[in-house]
């Protein structure tokens, strides 16, 4: 049976879809050209992943208690205050490296990861919206709006590229200038969304009066959100620690992108496309990922998911040719997009609305604690064993889920 979808909320969707198309493309900077900005401030390649770790640790940091603030005051506020943070961060990575300093750089990237992070409880506020057999999809429609970030990227990178020529100015430096316009209008069109994700979410049965919104969720909670809860439901376990693997996975393979195309004499241009295509895995294929897990279930598209990041991280690992390594970013871009969605879902089934955003920070919390147990791997390996120790390494990662699953589903023997 269709589900007659209200037109606030379809709205509410579009305007989150395209709050993150303004203000996604800072993360392809982040990611992109992070590491080359370390390795151009410090000189040392073994420090490569640092940019990632920042990344990493500012989720790890932010998830929880951004999702503290969202289940007690509502989705917009803390979007909003992600964003905000976010554009204050643009403005020091851009000073960091008109001074050159490494400090600044550390304590501008941790901010502007900080706040983008904070800004993903636009994926908890997609789940509120909408009932169970929907909710993929949701949250593939609101992914989706990154695409246009993506198209916008390698255009700003090329104007910033111009612009850093005429002006004297360090061309890794200048791209964060145009992103304060971006954000500002990602600001104003959360603002729109009325009424607040949350308030929906808590109203559901109000809003789709004829369907069963409880029919696919075994809720877990019996109260005040509890952490450890989700580790003893072996579905949650799967889902925390592919969804984990997956984000570290991909945290190495960024970085590896950009050092190894970087090391074969191409562009900060070709560099930034590679990278495109690498989101457009991420983001251009969530709405039918998102459907089939809507139709076929989570654990079948999020092992899957894990599975296709580790094939393109063994790309990345043995070859060096651009359109190889494109292809191997590509992806696990594609393989992190069908675990995230699936694993971000199926918490959303099991948690109750009033505990999501703590529930969906946690994910993301665990998650930005691989991202950075990545980054600290992904230097030393670099400096002692060569590029290819980093690409078995996302391959290992990756393999943990798998072998978890494997295990969880095998038959018993009495």
């Amino acid at each position: 049976m269709t589900i007659a979808i209200p037109r606030l909320v379809k709205r509410n969707i579009a305007l989150l879809a395209l709050s993150l198309s303004f203000s996604g493309a800072g993360m392809q900077f982040a990611y992109g050209f992070g590491p080359l900005m370390v390795v151009s401030l410090t000189g040392s390649s073994a420090l490569a992943g640092l940019s990632v770790g920042l990344i990493g640790l500012s989720r790890f940091l932010v998830a929880y208690p951004i999702g503290k603030i969202t289940d007690a005051f509502g989705r917009k506020p803390g979007v909003i205050f992600g964003l905000a943070l976010a554009l204050f961060g643009t403005l020091t990575l851009y000073a960091a490296m008109t001074f050159t300093s490494i400090l600044l750089f550390t304590f501008g990237l941790l901010v502007f990861g900080m706040g983008m992070n904070a800004s993903q409880q636009m994926r908890v506020a997609a789940t509120d919206m909408v009932p169970p057999r929907l909710r993929a999809q949701a949250l593939g429609f609101v992914a989706l709006g990154s695409l246009f970030g993506l198209a916008l990227s390698p255009i700003m990178v090329e104007l910033a590229d111009v612009a850093a020529k005429a002006m004297n100015q360090d061309p890794l430096g200048m791209p964060w200038l145009f992103l304060p316009v971006l954000i500002c209008a990602g600001m104003l069109i959360v603002a729109q969304v009325r009424p607040d994700p949350k308030h929906i979410g808590m109203n559901l049965d109000k809003y789709y009066p004829h369907e069963k919104v409880h029919a696919r969720e075994h809720v877990i909670s019996r109260g005040d959100f509890n952490a450890w809860r989700m580790f003893l439901d072996p579905d949650l376990r799967v889902s925390i620690i592919s969804n984990a693997a997956a984000s570290g996975n991909m945290s190495i393979v960024m970085v590896l992108t950009s050092l190894v195309l970087s090391h074969h004499g191409h562009t900060l241009l070709w560099i930034s496309v590679s990278h495109m295509f690498h989101s457009m895995g991420m983001f251009a294929f969530t709405i039918p990922l998102g459907r089939l897990a809507d139709r076929f279930g989570r654990m079948r598209v999020m092992i899957p998911g894990v599975a296709t990041t580790l094939v393109g991280a063994a790309i990345l690992a043995f070859f060096s040719a651009w359109i190889l390594v494109t292809l191997g970013t590509f992806l696990v871009g594609l393989g992190w997009a069908a675990a995230n969605v699936a694993a971000t879902a199926l918490i959303a089934d099991r948690i109750p609305t009033s505990e999501r955003g703590r529930a969906i920070g946690f994910n993301d919390t665990f998650a930005g604690g691989t991202s950075v147990f990545a980054a600290l791997v992904t230097g030393p390996a670099l400096q002692w064993s060569g590029l290819p120790a980093t690409g078995i390494t996302a391959v290992m990662l990756a393999a943990v889920p798998l072998a978890i699953f494997a295990i969880q589903r095998a038959p018993r023997v009495a």
